[in-house]
């Protein structure tokens, strides 16, 4: 796959999103996200990635995403767990249904940056909490075990592609100390990128 200016700043600010204080209880996860990572793959120049933040002693869930040129608005995103396989298939989704709560819809591009009570029965889709053991402490274990196992995906979806425009399967970082000033400039500057590569030539 060719890597566009777009997808390298990606790369970069995915480190920097991802830089956090490491402790025994925080299990971090990252997924680059794209329309080849769909399945069945999708044609689209969108690119973003996510940063899934696991505290097992509080049981929250932290949900951090950047995301930049899709080919339709988005309508709803969640993470999906847990495929038969690590890193392939498809699956039902295991976070808020229709989508997480204040996911930016309508948007070609944008960021998203919320903690979630997981311990909270509006954190889940309910047949998630159903179909794993039936309690909230249940489905949590199911979530973290197929987050381990890389069989659970974050997924956001446009007008242009109803089943998924651009995902990720989550794998695991060991993150490093870093700055939310560092976070906020490569913010910045993918932002700006995606704005130019959407621009028709002169």
């Amino acid at each position: 796959m060719k890597t566009t200016p777009l997808m390298a700043s990606a790369v970069a600010v995915l480190g920097l999103l991802g830089a956090t204080s490491a402790q025994a209880d925080t299990l971090v996860y990252n997924a680059m996200l794209s329309g080849a990572n769909e399945s069945p793959p999708v044609a689209s120049f969108g690119t973003g990635f996510g940063i899934v933040t696991l505290d097992t002693t509080s049981f929250t869930m932290r949900v951090q995403s950047i995301f930049a040129g899709l080919t339709g608005p988005t309508t709803v995103a969640h993470i999906h767990c847990c495929t038969a396989v690590p890193g392939a298939g498809t699956v039902g989704v295991a976070t808020p249904t229709p989508t997480f709560p204040g996911f930016p819809a309508g948007v070609t591009s944008g960021t998203y940056d919320v903690t979630f009570n997981m311990l909270d029965t509006a954190s889940w889709n309910a047949a998630y909490i159903t179909n794993n053991g039936g309690t909230v402490n249940s489905a949590f274990n199911a979530l973290a075990a197929g987050m381990a196992g890389g069989s659970a995906y974050l997924n956001i979806h446009s007008s242009f592609a109803p089943g998924g425009e651009i995902r990720g399967f989550l794998v695991a970082q060991i993150p490093e100390p870093s700055t939310y000033a560092l976070m906020a400039l490569g913010l910045a500057a993918l932002g700006g990128l995606a704005r130019r590569q959407r621009r028709p030539a002169a």
